[in-house]
C-alpha cells in the first residue's frame, strides 16, 4: 500500500472512484485529482474515510501500521470489515428518509456535480471558476435508462442571458453530458475562447457549425471548427433542464 490512492481502494475494492468520492464528501474529479497527484485531501476528507471505513487514520495517511487498530489476526480484521459494510448498507436504507420520513435507498441515484459558472445564452460569458457548487441527485435509472448516458459524464451549470428565452431562460440550470462533445444538432454548450454559451447548433458541411437563438434579436453566426479549432469546442449536450417558478 505505497500510494494513498492504493490504500484508499482497498478499503472498498467493490466500489468505483465515483461511488468512493460520494461516500466521503469529495468530489469525483476532487479525488481523482487527489489520486492522480499523490497528495493528502483536505482534513475534512480523511475523518470522513475513517469515519466510514474505520481505519486507523496513521495508516491512511502514512501507510505504516495496520489498517485496522485492535485486530491482531485475519480473522478479526475480516469481522470488522463485515461489520462495517453491513453498517454502510444500512446506511443506505435505514438511515436516510423522505420529506415524509420514508426510507430512501441512495443506491437508486446517482449524484451529479452543479459547478460554480455560467453557460451564457447571449453573446459569451466569461466563466473563471470551476468550483462545485452542490451535487443534484438524479435517478439513476432514468440516466442510464431513458437518457441511455454514463453518469460521470454528466455535469450540471446555470444558465445566463435571455437569447434562448422561451427554450432556456436565465437561472435556468441544465444538465449536460460531456461525452457528447462532437459536432451535432440540438442544444449544446459552446466554448469560444474563454466564454461558454448554449445555444441550438447544427453541423453544416466544411466543418462549419450554424449557431442560432431562439430569441429574434440575436443573429445567427457560423463557427468554422477547422479554422479555428484551438478557439472552439463543444462541452457537451444539454439533455435536461429545471426552472424556478
Amino acid at each position: 500500500m505505497t500510494t494513498f490512492k492504493d490504500r484508499v481502494l482497498s478499503l472498498w475494492p467493490d466500489k468505483t472512484v465515483a461511488k468512493i468520492s460520494e461516500m466521503i464528501g469529495i468530489s469525483h474529479m476532487g479525488l481523482s485529482r487527489v489520486f492522480r497527484e499523490g497528495t493528502l485531501p483536505k482534513a475534512d476528507t480523511l475523518l470522513n474515510i475513517h469515519n466510514q471505513s474505520g481505519c486507523d487514520l496513521k495508516w491512511l495517511m502514512t501507510g505504516e501500521g495496520s489498517p485496522y487498530l485492535n485486530m491482531p489476526n485475519e480473522n478479526e480484521k475480516s469481522e470488522q470489515v463485515i461489520e462495517i459494510k453491513q453498517k454502510n448498507n444500512s446506511l443506505n436504507t435505514q438511515d436516510i428518509n423522505d420529506v415524509c420520513g420514508n426510507p430512501v435507498n441512495i443506491e437508486d441515484f446517482v449524484f451529479v456535480p452543479r459547478y460554480d459558472i455560467q453557460a451564457s445564452a447571449g453573446n459569451g460569458y466569461l466563466n473563471a471558476c470551476d468550483k462545485i457548487k452542490c451535487t443534484m441527485a438524479f435517478r439513476k435509472a432514468w440516466v442510464e435508462d431513458s437518457l441511455n448516458v454514463n453518469p460521470n459524464d454528466l455535469v450540471v451549470i446555470s444558465v445566463k442571458g435571455d437569447s434562448m428565452e422561451g427554450v432556456l431562460n436565465e437561472r435556468d440550470v441544465i444538465l449536460v453530458d460531456k461525452a457528447q462533445n462532437q459536432p451535432g444538432n440540438g442544444l449544446y454548450v459552446v466554448r469560444i475562447g474563454n466564454d461558454l454559451i448554449v445555444k441550438r447548433i447544427q453541423s453544416l458541411p466544411g466543418g462549419k457549425l450554424l449557431v442560432t437563438s431562439a430569441n429574434e434579436a440575436y443573429a445567427p453566426f457560423e463557427l468554422d471548427l477547422a479554422q479555428d479549432y484551438n478557439d472552439i469546442s463543444i462541452i457537451g449536450k444539454v439533455l435536461w433542464f429545471g426552472r424556478s417558478i
